[in-house]
């Protein structure tokens, strides 16, 4: 899974409400909406450590990598999703996606029956990871209420884009909050600096609340277990819609108060 980056037009249906209450309804939600942002250079690690806590949770799951970045699916998908799906463990599955979503767009720009496909194609996975450029995610996912998880990294302009697909995607969808997995070694001293930076612009300038985050070590191996504040944040993705959990950066924010206090 690390070595990620190293069917067709279907008619028009006249209500697919139906079929999109059946999948983001009663319990644990089944979708986790991945921002892709293209100056983040580990996002194979990010996805490959959200199975592994998705795992450890008891959940399976189908990573659905429709990313400009990720490869473009075998030829045997003509004869159906699930043929270009990838066993990568009893647990964790994946499926190149790249360009899918665009074929199942209908007259409204809506390409949420690829959702319902994705879902035929694997039927026994408990998650399915989608992780696509804002756009797609837009077109996939602008009926739903939804909480994405943004990507960034320890630089600037990789901050910058995260910042501005938060932006657009609360002026397009209406998605009012989301988590953040920063690709950085969680004991660097920037880390709570830049989550708390980027949580205090998302709110100031764009109305969006970053519920959560949490740092991914880029440098961590596959066997090592996931970070806890990384379990955190998927066990209150799966349950987006009932209970919030303190965002992370507060935490940290008054844990540094607390600490000086102490001095």
């Amino acid at each position: 899974m690390r070595d990620f980056y190293s069917p067709w037009g279907l008619p028009d249906t006249v209500d697919q409400a139906d079929g999109l209450r059946r999948m983001f309804s009663g319990g644990p939600r089944r979708f986790i909406a991945v921002v892709a942002n293209p100056l983040a250079s580990f996002t194979g690690v990010a996805l490959e450590r959200l199975a592994a806590v998705l795992a450890l949770q008891g959940c399976s799951s189908l990573i659905v990598d429709a990313a400009d970045t990720a490869p473009e699916p075998d030829e045997s998908v003509a004869l159906g999703l699930s043929c270009a799906i990838e066993r990568l463990s009893p647990d964790v599955s994946y499926l190149p996606a790249r360009d899918l979503p665009m074929r199942w767009v209908d007259t409204r720009g809506s390409a949420a029956r690829f959702l319902e496909e994705v879902q035929a194609a694997a039927p026994d996975r408990d998650v399915y990871v989608v992780h696509a450029q804002a756009t797609d995610l837009a077109r996939l996912f602008s009926r739903q209420s939804m909480r994405p998880v943004f990507l960034a990294e320890d630089h600037p302009e990789s901050v910058k884009e995260c910042y501005a697909t938060m932006k657009w995607l609360s002026q397009r969808c209406g998605w009012m909050s989301g988590d953040l997995l920063l690709l950085a070694s969680p004991s660097s001293p920037r880390v709570a600096q830049i989550a708390a930076s980027l949580a205090g612009c998302a709110d100031r300038f764009a109305n969006v609340a970053l519920h959560d985050w949490a740092a991914v070590d880029p440098a961590s191996l596959p066997q090592s277990l996931p970070e806890a504040d990384l379990g955190r944040l998927v066990a209150a993705q799966l349950r987006a819609d009932e209970l919030p959990v303190p965002p992370a950066w507060q935490l940290a924010r008054h844990a540094t108060a607390a600490h000086a206090r102490g001095h």
